[in-house]
């Protein structure tokens, strides 16, 4: 369960890293694509703040991180569930 918790802190680093890429790369981003930096990203919804990137990363991942040990833990539940009822 620790390597699957790692590996969702990796992706929440990684889409902080690709979104980071796409907005400097972008010139003017649309409603649309604000939503799904917001969905994918929530620390951006404090973008008024002056917030490094090395903090942004470190808070995605580490809300990757939260999500993905409540994900594991009801996966992990309901599997036992699963093979308790065969």
């Amino acid at each position: 369960m620790r390597v699957r918790i790692v590996v969702w802190a990796g992706v929440g680093a990684l889409v902080t890293v690709l979104w980071n890429l796409y907005i400097s790369a972008t010139p003017n981003l649309f409603a649309g694509t604000w939503a799904l930096v917001y969905l994918t990203c929530p620390i951006a919804l404090a973008r008024n703040d002056a917030l490094s990137f090395y903090s942004v990363l470190v808070a995605n991942a580490v809300t990757y991180a939260v999500v993905g040990t409540v994900v594991e833990t009801m996966r992990r539940h309901h599997e036992r569930i699963k093979l308790t009822h065969l």
